[in-house]
């Protein structure tokens, strides 16, 4: 059955809304005394923490990606639900942690106020594990559950790896550590790899490999996820420029404020969006060995120069 972005969307919106350990929570503004929770439950305000930032407005694209992506190949997208719900709270958590003082000092995310302001540095920084550990914890038990395992398994490995100190945190420690350096070519390029298309790449080539893609199938999954993560964080940078807080929900021109190694940094605006729209181009290309199934990720690609928040 043919399904939409949307279609994507909104199953993993209900799915979050669903997960079991996160139900029930207070909220920030829960006056309620702190107490020892049931075993096997999440205590206060742990569990409203990781809550507020999972169910902040976003554009679910990691998790529609996925589904999409397994979808190219099996008709059953529904039962990987699991595995692109992980996802985004794997991507939440990095939000968490990305927006901490000791970090990028971001007040707002989704145009909501952070974690941290909404329940302090310290919950958020244990929300943010909370939210990785719960991740890995809700594939392994779809794993078990999966009609292959070891599929569902070297999904999580990939996951973990590109999520990992060799991939999105490594991209994030560079981000760091470097700011205030002359930006250039190679180091925003590595930054941009991992800090960004890492993850969004494990997205499309977890799709595939849990719907038993080939090899040929998944360096197509790679290649178009590699592309369309430089592409995002190469538009990110200029959304920083010239974007605007009420749209993006964050706060811009903070890239240039905390001399942050980025594309337009390096090339200028107008390179930049060129380069943005040649590696969507490359995506696009990347796919075509699917042929009319990939319309959606072809089409989500085109969109992509564009967006505005």
């Amino acid at each position: 059955m043919e399904a939409t972005f949307e279609t994507y969307v909104n199953a993993v919106e209900q799915a979050i809304q669903a997960t079991p350990l996160l139900a029930g929570a207070l909220g920030p503004a829960s006056t309620a005394a702190i107490r020892p929770p049931r075993e096997g439950e999440v205590p206060e305000p742990l569990k409203s923490a990781m809550r507020y930032s999972l169910t902040l407005p976003g554009k679910r694209l990691r998790p529609a990606l996925l589904l999409a992506s397994y979808h190219l190949l099996a008709e059953d997208w529904q039962n990987v639900l699991p595995f692109a719900v992980a996802l985004e709270m794997i991507h939440a958590y990095s939000l968490v942690h990305d927006d901490l003082p000791a970090l990028d000092n971001d007040d707002l995310r989704r145009g909501q106020p952070s974690n941290h302001k909404a329940f302090g540095e310290n919950i958020a920084i244990l929300a943010g594990d909370g939210l990785y550990s719960l991740a890995f914890e809700t594939m392994l038990d779809a794993s078990v559950r999966f009609r292959y395992p070891r599929r569902a398994l070297a999904a999580m490995e990939m996951i973990a790896h590109r999520a990992g100190v060799r991939g999105m945190i490594a991209g994030q420690t560079l981000d760091v550590k470097l700011e205030g350096t002359p930006p250039d070519a190679q180091t925003v390029g590595y930054i941009h790899r991992h800090k960004t298309a890492d993850l969004l790449t494990a997205a499309v080539l977890s799709g595939l490999m849990l719907a038993g893609a080939t090899k040929r199938q998944r360096a197509a999954g790679e290649a178009y996820g590699q592309n369309l993560g430089m592409a995002f964080q190469i538009v990110d940078d200029l959304l920083d420029l010239q974007g605007d807080t009420l749209t993006l929900g964050k706060r811009t021109g903070m890239d240039a404020q905390r001399g942050k190694m980025t594309w337009p940094a390096v090339y200028g605006e107008h390179a930049a969006h060129e380069d943005a729209a040649r590696y969507l181009q490359n995506a696009v290309e990347a796919v075509t060995i699917f042929e009319q199934k990939a319309t959606l990720l072809s089409d989500l690609a085109g969109r992509m120069l564009y967006r505005v928040r």
